[in-house]
């Protein structure tokens, strides 16, 4: 297995939820991690807080806005000098049914599931240089399995999918290695705050179960690259 301490990563979305477990499991094997949110005080208070763990850097972004990302990227670049992995993990869901959800709310959906993930890694390609690197696309089981109510979503996520296999044929031989994990039901904000979620949420994916399966894939020999991931909780609610 491949060593990853010493390794540089970015993560987006990496101050609350599956985006700050998969920065504090990297830290935890000896990976130096830049984060990004939307706002500065959110960067802040996550990057204070996983300092402990390891070299961790963090700049307000927000990866629907190109120029946001590419200043956020050369930030990166500034501070360490290079960069191995990307983990495209920022992304919410507007869910509307079509004659319900307006323009905006469609927009909002394909920026930040689809649009960001192209941005950052159109920046990190740069970055990556001659060794290559490593992209790894958090992504849905909804952009497998439509739903109702979730047009906008399971359509960002399907192309976000498609984009990765994309991805990965048009820089594999660049040494790039390029994943896409599709989690089911996560317990996280993503699907309400602690407050309007109900019941028991122990049968959830838990978000550091997602970590553990980034950490796996970007551990993985050089030679083999795991191109999806599919995971679904174990015992789901009847």
């Amino acid at each position: 297995m491949d060593k990853l301490e010493g390794k540089i990563a970015v993560v987006t979305g990496g101050t609350r939820g599956i985006g700050r477990a998969i920065a504090e499991r990297l830290l935890r094997e000896g990976v130096m991690v830049s984060i990004c949110g939307r706002t500065a005080e959110s960067v802040a208070h996550a990057v204070e807080e996983m300092k402990p763990l390891g070299r961790v850097f963090g700049k307000a972004a927000d990866v629907t806005d190109f120029v946001q990302v590419r200043s956020f990227f050369h930030a990166v670049a500034e501070e360490f000098g290079r960069l191995d992995i990307l983990v495209n993990n920022a992304g919410e869901g507007v869910f509307r049914k079509v004659a319900d959800m307006t323009p905006d709310e469609w927009r909002r959906n394909i920026d930040l599931n689809l649009n960001g993930p192209f941005y950052c890694s159109h920046e990190a390609l740069a970055l990556f240089g001659t060794p290559g690197g490593f992209i790894v696309n958090i992504s849905s089981l909804a952009g497998k399995n439509a739903f109702s109510g979730g047009a906008g979503y399971n359509a960002s996520k399907a192309g976000l999918n498609k984009f990765t296999e994309a991805l990965m044929l048009d820089h594999r031989h660049d040494k790039v290695r390029v994943c896409s994990i599709m989690p089911g039901s996560v317990d996280t904000e993503f699907g309400g705050d602690s407050s309007t979620r109900s019941g028991d949420t122990s049968w959830m994916i838990a978000p550091e179960d997602v970590a553990e399966a980034v950490a796996m894939v970007l551990a993985m020999p050089e030679r083999t690259m795991i191109s999806a991931v599919e995971m679904r909780p174990a015992r789901p609610r009847k």
